[in-house]
């Protein structure tokens, strides 16, 4: 049976980069008309949230991807739905959850088609969501995850190869008593399809775990370390500590595994050894480690088919070409804003133009904090590199000063890609950001 879609209106959108930031937009009727005929209505950076956002589009390949409100009765629910749909058939893909994003349209994620991936979340007090990935050719389902609290897929290194970032959401939630929601974060997991496995890559990336455990580190207050490792270890169980006390403890305890868990589950299992005989109670050390472990085992791992091998760094990484769409500037929404003027750049032509040019999914962008009717219509132009999967690698801006905030939002855009005989690739793009009163 068809799922029934309601043509919602556009409602304000929470982003996350990567924790939530609030996101303030409204559109005018005109403006929202536009959106509609494309395909489109903007919800901040997720498709569908709470039955509120729409977005359509016709594959290459005959597959209609919908997403938006389910009907209930003649009214619209507070509720999403997702449909493919091709040769008079079907195939429902969610109904009646509290919000369904599409993270890759059109890319080949390593399965051997494109695909389309929904990143699904049932309740909105759900601390994991699915991912679901289903073949652009004859449409079916491909794979599921279901471990993470979120995923994005990307050609983070721009070598042709795409990896979907998700963390252990289902490995520590509850791990020493901790609900999810007090960590910084869930051990972040980097995954690869390779001859249709299902690959775990997180130590292709050490890097980015530096990067995380430079961060902790410089967190960690040595008095307040110091008091950590004079505890059990347990700080949670012991009623008879002062609340400021007990905080502080809990605070140090989970900086203390976060950096634990990014050495280990980018595999420096050794480092992370070193890091616990270092900063957690000696008596309590053997206890814990075993606790990490038999978490992970447990977590998303479970879903996995395998771990690669860490990269040689004797052998350069191969690169894509970067195909050239900046012959046109389109507008971001932005407060509104959309539309689109012809712009010659006098620095393309250096690469082939691709057959097709990006499409938007989910574009978001925060209200600059001191704006006013002036600077908000003032345009700043993004040059962009948009990678196979639609993600955006590289933005800057294009004769003024960097805008923090806007170049921080560009992480969180969703495109389709473009396209190159019928197949996805990284491309440059311009883009302007302007509102609208």
């Amino acid at each position: 049976m068809r799922t029934s879609f309601a043509h919602s209106a556009v409602q304000f959108g929470t982003a996350r980069l990567p924790r939530p930031t609030q996101v303030i937009a409204w559109l005018s009727s005109l403006v929202f008309s536009a959106a509609c005929s494309s395909g489109f209505s903007q919800t901040g950076d997720t498709t569908c949230r709470n039955g509120n956002g729409r977005f359509e589009h016709k594959f290459f390949t005959g597959v209609t991807v919908r997403v938006g409100a389910m009907n209930n009765g003649e009214f619209s629910a507070r509720a999403c739905a997702a449909e493919l749909l091709w040769n008079n058939r079907d195939l429902a893909v969610a109904s009646d959850a509290w919000s369904v994003d599409i993270d890759v349209l059109g890319a080949e994620v390593g399965m051997g088609s494109p695909v389309v991936a929904f990143q699904i979340k049932k309740r909105d007090i759900d601390t994991r969501s699915e991912y679901e990935i289903y073949s652009l050719q004859a449409p079916l389902l491909l794979h599921t995850i279901a471990g993470g609290d979120s995923y994005s897929a990307a050609d983070t290194n721009l070598d042709g190869r795409v990896e979907i970032w998700t963390d252990d959401a289902i490995g520590v939630d509850g791990f020493e008593r901790i609900p999810l929601g007090s960590y910084d974060f869930a051990p972040p997991v980097v995954l690869r399809f390779e001859e249709q496995k299902l690959l775990d890559v997180s130590s292709q990336f050490a890097s980015y775990y530096d990067g995380k455990i430079a961060e902790l580190r410089s967190q960690l207050a040595a008095p307040d370390l110091r008091e950590f490792m004079e505890s059990d270890g347990l700080p949670t169980a012991d009623n008879r500590i002062p609340d400021d006390r007990l905080h502080r403890l809990q605070r140090t305890k989970i900086k203390v595994l976060e950096i634990v868990w990014c050495y280990l589950y980018s595999g420096r299992e050794r480092e992370a050894r070193q890091a616990l005989v270092q900063m957690w109670p000696a008596a309590d050390v053997e206890r814990i480690r075993a606790a990490i472990v038999n978490a992970r085992q447990h977590g998303i791992r479970a879903e996995i088919d395998g771990v690669a091998a860490a990269p040689s760094h004797r052998h350069s990484k191969p690169q894509v070409e970067v195909y050239d769409a900046s012959t046109k500037v389109e507008w971001v929404p932005y407060l509104g804003g959309w539309g689109g003027v012809p712009h010659s750049d006098p620095d393309s032509g250096v690469s082939p133009a691709p057959d097709s040019k990006p499409k938007a999914i989910n574009l978001f962008r925060p209200e600059p904090a001191h704006s006013d009717a002036a600077s908000a219509n003032t345009p700043e132009r993004l040059d962009l590199v948009i990678d196979e999967a639609g993600k955006v690698r590289k933005a800057k801006l294009v004769g003024k000063d960097e805008d923090k905030d806007l170049i921080a939002a560009t992480a969180g855009w969703k495109f389709i890609p473009a396209f190159k005989d019928e197949r996805a690739v990284a491309c440059r793009l311009l883009y302007n950001v302007r509102g609208q009163q």
